[in-house]
């Protein structure tokens, strides 16, 4: 299981909120042990910012979105490196990091603080937080926080004659609301333990620390109706499509592309989980002053909102969604319409305890 869990869902999402030519027009070159790729434009004076992303869609919409404007505005000159956690941690250890910004989960950035990777921030040098208004509980010493997805509930609008599931107790009523369910396996996300809680009556803001124990009791009332386990962001919708189920578990950016297609799905937004992503400065950066300015560029209202456009990512900056459209807005769970439904994951729990809830997971999967 890969530590840049969110970055790899990110990846693995990319819904066609970029164009074929957004991706063609990135530039991909071998670099070290992974995949560097320069910013248009060029940079004035030979100045040059590496920053780390997980590529694909996801990296082609910050091309598009922030990195070119970023150098159109600067002169500064972005290239970007394609590295999994374990070589970046190996090469910062080294006193060699390959780039100099992190744009990763907020959960690995926690990893990389207990392994004293990533330089602590001077916020007076990252301005745009306080004018983009970041929720303060994503702006850490080491790391703050640009977006987030959200895991929630989808269901088919045909199935249940006219009812709409409100919440995660109705994800668990079979009889009310007939038809199979999906739920992720550790290869898709965290263990859905969050939402066997909310079905069973736990309040959102006494979630954590999770009982375990009372979690996988309640999801194996459910167990015998589970008729399969996603791995992946395409399969809750292909499940749906095919009405090999009534209602599943789903990162929120798939729903708005099903709808477009014609599916007869919606989804609920009571009880989603967020985890963010976020952006910190490799521990003995080569280029700390242009880290900075990358990232005050990055965490931008209008920069947020840009990338919205081009990716469906949710802002973490509440001011970005006020420069949406209201159909744009609409279609992201961070839309301060919606924020209040969902809970922010506990990252330190679950530092603490994945391994084991992951273990255990599986064996109950396997029943």
């Amino acid at each position: 299981m890969k530590d840049a869990r969110i970055d790899r869902r990110l990846f693995l999402r990319g819904i066609g909120g970029v164009t074929a030519g957004v991706a063609a027009a990135t530039t991909l070159s071998a670099c070290g042990t992974g995949t560097s790729r320069a910013s248009a434009g060029g940079g004035k004076g030979g100045k040059t910012v590496v920053v780390r992303d997980s590529g694909g869609s996801y990296g082609a919409a910050l091309q598009k979105a922030i990195y070119t404007p970023f150098t159109q505005e600067t002169g500064i000159s972005v290239k970007v490196l394609n590295l999994d956690d374990a070589p970046l941690l190996a090469q910062i250890k080294q006193g060699r990091p390959q780039c100099d910004l992190i744009n990763n989960s907020m959960m690995s950035h926690t990893k990389y603080v207990k392994q004293d990777a990533l330089e602590a921030l001077d916020l007076d040098r990252v301005k745009s937080v306080k004018s983009a208004k970041i929720p303060e509980n994503q702006i850490t010493d080491h790391a703050i926080g640009s977006s987030f997805y959200g895991a929630c509930m989808a269901y088919r609008t045909d199935a249940f004659g006219g009812k709409k599931p409100e919440s995660w107790a109705d994800f668990w009523d079979t009889g009310a609301f007939q038809g199979g369910r999906s739920m992720c396996n550790p290869d898709g996300d965290l263990p859905e333990l969050e939402f066997a809680l909310l079905a069973d009556g736990v309040p959102m803001d006494k979630l954590y620390p999770l009982d375990v124990e009372r979690a996988f009791e309640v999801l194996t009332r459910l167990r015998s109706d589970i008729k399969k386990f996603w791995d992946s962001g395409p399969l809750p919708g292909v499940l749906l499509s095919r009405q090999e189920v009534t209602m599943s578990t789903v990162w929120d950016g798939r729903i708005a592309d099903l709808q477009k297609q014609g599916v007869p799905v919606a989804r609920q937004l009571n009880g989603m989980r967020r985890q963010f992503q976020g952006y910190a400065i490799a521990k003995g950066a080569a280029n700390m002053d242009a880290a900075y300015k990358l990232m005050d560029f990055s965490l931008r209202a209008e920069s947020q909102a840009a990338l919205a456009k081009a990716f469906p990512s949710n802002p973490a900056s509440a001011a970005a969604y006020t420069m949406l459209t209201n159909e744009e807005r609409s279609q992201l769970a961070g839309a301060p319409e919606y924020y209040d439904k969902g809970f922010d994951t506990d990252i330190d729990w679950w530092l603490k305890n994945e391994s084991a809830v992951t273990k255990r997971w599986l064996e109950w999967a396997r029943g």
